[in-house]
C-alpha cells in the first residue's frame, strides 16, 4: 500500500506543515493562502473580496439607504438625553425654584420619553431590516459558493481537500453572517455617536469641546497600533482554522485506514500542533485586545476625571453652567464607549474579510474544462469516440499520454489493460471530460468535448469506478440518481437487469432501506451493484467502467457478467480491468504502456498472437486454479 494509504489521510506529514495542499504554510512560503501575503497581493485580494461584498448587497441599495435613514434618527435620538439632561438643570429646575412652575421641566422629560420611545422604535426597525437583508445576502452566498464548487473541475477537487471545502461553506460564512448581523450596526452607530458627540461638545463649550477631543490624538495612536496588529492575526487565524477543520475531516474520512495501521498516536499528534497553533495564534489576538480595550477605557475615565476638575473650575469661575457639565460627562460616556465597539467592529471586520477574501479566490477560480460558450446539442448520441493525436500531462513535462490516436466506433466494447501507471484511467477521464488533453482533441461523434453541454455530455457519457459514491438515503434514491424522476418501475427494472434486486428485497425496508452514510449497511459488492443499476437507469451512449467489478465476490462478479451483457448491449463501452472475465467479453482489446498503444485486438485474436495480452491472460486463468 502507498505511504499515503498508510497515514489514513491524502495527505502527508509534511503537506501539513507547508505544501500548496493545506490552508496555513507553516514555513511561510509566499502564496494565497499564506499568512503573510505581499502588499500587492493583500491589495489585489482586499479589492476582489470589497468587490464580491458589493456585488452581493448590490440588489438591496434602496433598503440599505432606508437601513442608514433608520440608523442617524436612531443616533440622534440617543443624543438628545444628555441635551435634555442640561436644559432641564439648567432651565428647568431654575424655572421650578424661581416660579414654582414645573411646566419647563414636565415638558423637557416628555420630550425624553419621546426621545427614547423613538429610539426603541427605530431600533427594533434597524434589526429586522438589517436582519433580512444579512439573511438573503448569506444565502445567497452559499448558493454561489455551493454551485460554483459542482461546476470546478475534478482537477480542481483532487488539489482541493474537503476539510477546505468545509472550512469555505461553514467557518468564512459564519465570519460574513456575525459581521452582517453585528459589525456594521456597530460601525456605523460608534461613527455617527462620536461624530454627533464631538459637535454637541463644542456648540455647549467651545473650550472644554477641544480639550476632551483632545483625546483622540491617543486614541488615533492606539486604534493604528491595533489594527496593524490585528489584520495579521485574524488572517493567520483563519487558515490555522481551516487547517484544524481539513485534517480533522481527513481523518474521519480515512478513519478505516487510520486504525487498520494504528494511525491515531500521529494523527493526534499533529492535530494537537495544529490546535496548538490555533490556540497560540487566538491567545495573540486575545493578547491585542487586552490591550486595545482597556487601553480605550482607561483614556475615556482620565478624561473624563480631567473634564470633572477642568469642568468644575469652569462653573466655580462662572465660564459655564452646572447643566453643561453634567451634560459633557453624559456625553464623554456616549463619546467613548464606541470606540469599544469599533474595536470589536475591526475584530469582526477583519475575520470577515480573511474570510472574504478566500470566499472571493474560491468563486474568481475558473473551471478547467470550462462550459462551452455556445454549446452544440446532441440529443441523441450515436457514441462514436475518438482521440486524436491526444496528449496529456498532469505536470507540465512529464506526458502521461504522448500523442495517441484512438478510434471507438459506436456500439463497440472496448477494454483497456496494462501496467498501472499505463494511462488506462487517464483516457476514460479524458472520455468523460474529467480533464481536457492538453494537445489533440477528443470528439463524439464528431464533435468535440469542449464543444458540447455539459448536461447533454453527461447523459451520453456515464463513468462508473471502483469506489462509486452512495448518499445518504434511500436504495431506491441512489438508484434513481442515475436519472432523478424514474419511476418505481423503472428503478426496480434497472435492479434486476444486474442482479441487485434479490439482495435488495431481502434488506428490512426493501428499496425504501436508508443505506447510512456512503452506504455503510452495504457491503462492497452490493454497493457495485447500487452503482450499475444507476447507470443502467441513466442509460448513456457511451459507458466507461473503471475497476468496476473489483469489488464483487465470485458470485456477485457472475451475477454482474451476465447483467453487463444487457448492459452494453448496443453501447460504447470503455472496460477497464485486471480481471479478465470482464475482457473477454469485450469485442476490442487494447494492451497500453506507458500511454502508448502496443497491441490492439479482439480478445481471441491476442491470444493466439503470443503478445503481453496472451502473457497476461495465462497468468489470470493460473490464478483461477
Amino acid at each position: 500500500m502507498a505511504d499515503t494509504d498508510r497515514r489514513g489521510s491524502a495527505e502527508t506529514d509534511t503537506d501539513w506543515r507547508g505544501s500548496a495542499e493545506t490552508d496555513t504554510d507553516w514555513r511561510g512560503v509566499a502564496n494565497e493562502e499564506a499568512a503573510e501575503v505581499s502588499a500587492q497581493a493583500s491589495s489585489f485580494l482586499k479589492a476582489r473580496s470589497r468587490a464580491l461584498l458589493w456585488d452581493l448587497l448590490r440588489p438591496y441599495r434602496r433598503l440599505l439607504w432606508v437601513l442608514v435613514a433608520v440608523v442617524v434618527v436612531e443616533n440622534i435620538t440617543r443624543l438628545l438625553p444628555p441635551w435634555l439632561v442640561r436644559r432641564g438643570i439648567d432651565l428647568g429646575i431654575r424655572s421650578l425654584l424661581d416660579t414654582g412652575s414645573g411646566r419647563v421641566l414636565a415638558e423637557i422629560v416628555v420630550a425624553m420619553l419621546a426621545a427614547l420611545v423613538t429610539q426603541v422604535i427605530t431600533r427594533v426597525l434597524f434589526l429586522r431590516l438589517s436582519g433580512r437583508i444579512g439573511q438573503n445576502v448569506l444565502l445567497e452566498l452559499r448558493r454561489r459558493v455551493f454551485v460554483h464548487f459542482q461546476r470546478l473541475d475534478v482537477a480542481f477537487h483532487d488539489r482541493y481537500t474537503s476539510g477546505r471545502v468545509i472550512s469555505r461553506m461553514t467557518n468564512d460564512t459564519d465570519a460574513i453572517s456575525e459581521l452582517m448581523e453585528q459589525g456594521f450596526d456597530g460601525l456605523v452607530s460608534a461613527v455617527l455617536t462620536l461624530v454627533g458627540t464631538g459637535v454637541m461638545l463644542l456648540v455647549m463649550d467651545w473650550r472644554l469641546g477641544l480639550i476632551c477631543l483632545a483625546s483622540l490624538i491617543f486614541v488615533s495612536a492606539l486604534i493604528t497600533w491595533f489594527s496593524h496588529e490585528s489584520s495579521r492575526t485574524f488572517r493567520e487565524v483563519r487558515n490555522a482554522s481551516a487547517a484544524v477543520i481539513m485534517h480533522f475531516t481527513e481523518t474521519m474520512a480515512g478513519i478505516r485506514a487510520v486504525q487498520a495501521y494504528r494511525r491515531e498516536p500521529r494523527n493526534q499528534e499533529i492535530f494537537t500542533e495544529l490546535s496548538d497553533r490555533y490556540r497560540a495564534i487566538n491567545v495573540r489576538s486575545f493578547r491585542i485586545f487586552a490591550i486595545f480595550m482597556p487601553g480605550i477605557r482607561l483614556i475615556g475615565n482620565v478624561t473624563i476625571a480631567l473634564m470633572l476638575l477642568i469642568g468644575g473650575w469652569f462653573v466655580i469661575k462662572g465660564w459655564s453652567t452646572v447643566g453643561v457639565l453634567t451634560a459633557f460627562l453624559l456625553y464623554l460616556r456616549q463619546f467613548f464607549e464606541p470606540l469599544t465597539d469599533i474595536g470589536e467592529f475591526y475584530n469582526t471586520f477583519q475575520s470577515a474579510s480573511a474570510a472574504l477574501e478566500k470566499l472571493s479566490g474560491v468563486l474568481d477560480e475558473k473551471p478547467g474544462v470550462p462550459e462551452p460558450e455556445d454549446p452544440v446539442r446532441i440529443e441523441h448520441a450515436e457514441g462514436r469516440i475518438d482521440l486524436d493525436g491526444v496528449t496529456f500531462e498532469y505536470a507540465p513535462g512529464r506526458p502521461v499520454l504522448p500523442d495517441l490516436d484512438l478510434h471507438i466506433p459506436a456500439g463497440q466494447n472496448l477494454a483497456l489493460v496494462g501496467t498501472t501507471g499505463a494511462g488506462k484511467t487517464t483516457i476514460a477521464k479524458l472520455i468523460a471530460r474529467f480533464y481536457d488533453p492538453t494537445a489533440g482533441q477528443v470528439t463524439l461523434d464528431g464533435i468535440g468535448l469542449d464543444r458540447i453541454g455539459d448536461e447533454d455530455l453527461r447523459q451520453a457519457v456515464v463513468m462508473v469506478t471502483q469506489e462509486n459514491f452512495i448518499f445518504n438515503g434511500t436504495i431506491a434514491d441512489n438508484i434513481a440518481f442515475g436519472r432523478p424522476g424514474a419511476g418505481r418501475q423503472e428503478i426496480e427494472e434497472a435492479a434486476r437487469t444486474v442482479g441487485a434486486h434479490e439482495f435488495i428485497t431481502a434488506m428490512p425496508e426493501g428499496y425504501q432501506t436508508d443505506v447510512s452514510q456512503r452506504g455503510g449497511r452495504l457491503s462492497a459488492g452490493q454497493r457495485q451493484l447500487v452503482a450499475f443499476a444507476r447507470a443502467f437507469l441513466a442509460d448513456p451512449a457511451v459507458l466507461i467502467l473503471d475497476e468496476a467489478t473489483s469489488s464483487l465476490d465470485i458470485p456477485s462478479e457472475r451475477l454482474v457478467q451476465r447483467a453487463l451483457r444487457t448492459i452494453l448491449a448496443d453501447r460504447t463501452a470503455v472496460i477497464i480491468a485486471h480481471r479478465l472475465s470482464t475482457v473477454e467479453n469485450a469485442d476490442r482489446v487494447l494492451v497500453l504502456g506507458e500511454g502508448r498503444i502496443l497491441e490492439d485486438g479482439a480478445p481471441e485474436e491476442l491470444r493466439r498472437r503470443g503478445g503481453r495480452y496472451a502473457d497476461l491472460h495465462k497468468a489470470w486463468e493460473e490464478s483461477l486454479l
